[in-house]
């Protein structure tokens, strides 16, 4: 995060900030710390029977109300926001990692290197990504890693795919050309020479991959296959699903929860989009 902070900076003039990005970062930034500090915000434990069920918001001691257990719901959406952020952000960049690793050999070596790597990613991109994840959790078993893994191992494609043709066009520039001919190996010229110049794509979608993460690990958890053991704000919602028009706290401020935090990366992707675009240009 500190890098493409540092990349915003030289892409635009203090006072010509975008207010996307400045937007998006104070919304993750407060979630980050709600998730941090969640012992000490959040006022029961999130599996803690603390009221009588279905107290509706701005009920004594319940600011959100409790839901049909008597577990208060603010505290769940708390407690929810460590798993949520948890899961999104290690498994979207477990699954950039095992993409660029793919795609950039493929890019990076060509020929029959290409030809088997990118046919099994396009593979695995005809088959629904949600699915398959499904399918992985279920045979893995219920935990949070579990989740983690299935994710990350159905994200990498679409970022293979930016890497290669980021690596296929660096290939072919004279730097790398010099490299070459001066005898530099191939890991030196991936790592200090390629690699570097191809991290401002990623950088610009990683945020969207996190998002991507979040939702898919809301999706698993309201299905009921996610951990058991974690309050998620899937899970509350999905527990609630059932009492949507008698109690409807219990699963709209879950929604609210996960809708801050998909438009805070939403509007961070943008904003790093547009930041590292002028910059590309303003070099040319």
């Amino acid at each position: 995060m500190n890098h493409a902070l540092g990349l915003l900076s030289h892409a635009l003039p203090l006072r010509n900030r975008d207010w996307q990005l400045t937007i998006g970062m104070g919304l993750l930034v407060m979630l980050v710390l709600v998730a941090l500090f969640a012992p000490l915000l959040a006022p029961f434990g999130p599996w803690m029977i603390s009221g009588a069920p279905h107290l509706p918001p701005l009920s004594p001691d319940h600011f959100l109300g409790t839901d049909m257990l008597g577990r208060d719901v603010l505290s769940g959406i708390i407690y929810g926001a460590r798993v949520s952020l948890l899961i999104g952000i290690v498994s979207a960049f477990a699954g950039i990692c095992i993409g660029t690793v793919i795609g950039g050999t493929a890019g990076y070596f060509g020929g029959v290197v290409d030809d088997i790597l990118m046919r099994f990613t396009e593979f695995l991109q005809t088959m629904p990504g949600l699915g398959l994840a499904l399918v992985l959790v279920a045979v893995l078993g219920s935990s949070i890693w579990s989740v983690v893994l299935a994710i990350a191992l159905v994200s990498w494609p679409s970022v293979a795919r930016l890497m290669r043709a980021e690596f296929l066009s660096l290939r072919s520039r004279e730097f790398v050309l010099a490299a070459t001919v001066i005898g530099e190996s191939h890991r030196k010229i991936v790592w200090a020479h390629m690699l570097p110049n191809a991290l401002g794509p990623i950088i610009s979608i990683a945020s969207l991959k996190v998002a991507s993460a979040i939702l898919t690990e809301s999706t698993i958890s309201f299905l009921g296959l996610g951990d058991v053991d974690k309050m998620s704000w899937g899970a509350m919602i999905g527990m609630s699903r059932a009492l949507l028009r008698s109690a409807w706290w219990m699963s709209v401020f879950p929604g609210v929860g996960l809708f801050a935090t998909v438009l805070a990366l939403t509007l961070i992707s943008d904003g790093m989009g547009r930041a590292l675009d002028g910059r590309r240009q303003s070099h040319l």
